[in-house]
């Protein structure tokens, strides 16, 4: 932790399937400094899900005021109308105590958080080797429809249209390969 200075942003973005959960848990684990940042949700949670661990799990309505009194540094609006956002409160107590955030976004969203803090935050764009091999992924894990591929697959498209305006994009081919990558770098960020 660093001492008497406010900590660092660490923003990952990867479409849905590229392994990014995978990574963020590993750089927790490896890191110690390293700090998650919980984000709120207006969907219901799953079995075993714990509020305040997974996910602050709201109601739209407390979601909406929230929003309009720009307690969220970032939030969007998707799959199927859940909303998703990120707590400013928290981040910046984490950094007033010295703490290294990763936050866990997507492309707009880390957009503006690299907007608002500048040099302090590192984005990170994962992505899978193609669309095709990232299908194979979304079906392999048997728990999607049709639909729910098809609207993940879309949406990586877009995402990926963005990847170039990260300050580090990682091919994940293989993941300890891809995770040795990210490893190194944000480990250089925060140390400088």
């Amino acid at each position: 932790m660093a001492e008497h200075q406010d900590g660092k942003l660490v923003v990952m973005v990867a479409p849905s399937g590229s392994g990014k959960t995978t990574m963020a848990r590993r750089l927790l684990t490896d890191i110690a400094e390293l700090r998650f940042s919980v984000s709120a949700t207006t969907r219901a949670p799953r079995e075993g899900e714990v509020d305040g661990r997974e996910y602050y799990f709201i109601s739209k309505v407390e979601f909406d005021r929230r929003v309009a009194e720009g307690e969220f540094l970032e939030w969007e609006s998707f799959y199927n109308g859940t909303r998703y956002g990120t707590l400013k409160p928290e981040v910046d107590f984490l950094l007033k105590k010295g703490y290294f955030v990763l936050l866990d976004l997507e492309v707009h969203g880390a957009q503006n958080v690299k907007n608002m803090y500048g040099d302090r935050c590192l984005s990170v764009f994962i992505e899978p080797p193609s669309l095709s091999v990232l299908e194979m992924r979304l079906r392999s894990r048997g728990s999607e429809t049709e639909q729910s591929i098809a609207t993940r697959l879309e949406r990586a498209a877009y995402e990926m249209s963005f990847r170039d305006r990260f300050d580090i994009r990682v091919v994940n081919d293989d993941l300890e390969h891809a995770y040795a990558q990210i490893y190194s770098v944000v480990r250089e960020f925060l140390k400088s």
